[in-house]
């Protein structure tokens, strides 16, 4: 068996009442179950659809999220999200080279790092440079007075730790930021890259050895071992090329509002949900969530 999911964003909350049932119609389904008005609904097919990718380019004309996965073992037990742009709405290299007088030049390369055009290592190494002679107490700024939490983040990571899961934050960014994003909305545990700096000046480095595609690879699965399991018993979320490697390698592997080339080999693409889009994928209500 496959379950099928309809998410719509929930501030536009546009899941028309009559579009799960008629698509449920269509490919032999059972009844729908909703899991938020509006904005969540699933069903359950025995076949997968000829016709999935029309019928999800379709929806995605009308703002509305299609997922198709098997219906067994949906919950997972382990959350694995990236940072930037996906657990907050910046790219923290790029506001802190806005600081330094760089942003729209390491903006580009963000961009096209992020799309899988440059290599990542090499792309890191060279944005990190233009920040040498930056304070280090920009950081702090820039975490107070630029960095947004993600739409859902909070809720999404309380409501899968509250009914077992194990929560990883994995950035090819900083420590210095994903320590206090963590904290804030309740990982478990974080890795990213190491800012060096001396004397309370950032030096243009970073520690070695890069944390990018194969790193946040090894992360799932030293994490999925630890705890027992595997990585199929893992979701995990990023939008960027270094995501790639874990979502593929995830049992639920999301690309949320990513760039193009990543989007085109995720097994699950969200452009219009929220972060709370990862809850109605493995069957949560809204009555289930928890808010932090």
């Amino acid at each position: 068996m496959f379950t099928v999911s309809l998410i719509a964003a929930p501030a536009a909350a546009n899941l028309d009442d009559a579009l799960p049932g008629g698509l449920a119609d269509r490919w032999g389904g059972d009844v729908t179950r909703w899991l938020s008005p509006g904005v969540a609904a699933e069903f359950d097919i025995a076949v997968l659809p000829g016709d999935s990718d029309q019928v999800w380019s379709d929806l995605q004309a009308i703002g509305i999220d299609l997922a198709i996965q098997p219906a067994g073992g949906r919950r997972k037990r382990i959350l694995i999200a990236d940072m930037d742009s996906t657990m907050i709405d910046q790219e923290c290299i790029d506001e802190l080279a806005d600081m330094a007088g760089f942003g729209p030049r390491v903006a580009q390369i963000t961009a096209r790092a992020m799309n899988g055009e440059l290599d990542f290592n090499a792309a890191l190494t060279e944005r990190v440079a233009l920040l040498a002679n930056l304070p280090e107490t920009v950081i702090a700024q820039v975490l107070a007075e630029r960095i947004t939490y993600a739409a859902g983040g909070a809720v999404l990571v309380a409501t899968m730790r509250a009914h077992g899961a194990y929560a990883a934050l994995v950035s090819g960014g900083f420590t210095s930021f994903t320590r206090a994003v963590a904290q804030t909305l309740g990982f478990d545990e974080h890795r990213a890259n190491t800012l060096l700096a001396q004397d309370g000046v950032l030096t243009g480095q970073v520690a070695l050895p890069i944390l990018g595609r194969e790193a946040k690879v090894d992360a799932l699965t030293q994490i999925a071992a630890r705890l027992g399991t595997t990585p199929q018993n893992a979701i995990a979320v990023g939008d960027g090329a270094n995501d790639l490697g874990m979502i593929q390698l995830a049992g639920a592997g999301v690309a949320l509002h990513a760039k193009p080339a990543v989007a085109a080999q995720a097994q699950i693409r969200i452009n219009h949900g929220d972060l709370t889009a990862l809850l109605y994928l493995q069957g949560f209500a809204d009555e289930d969530f928890v808010t932090p």
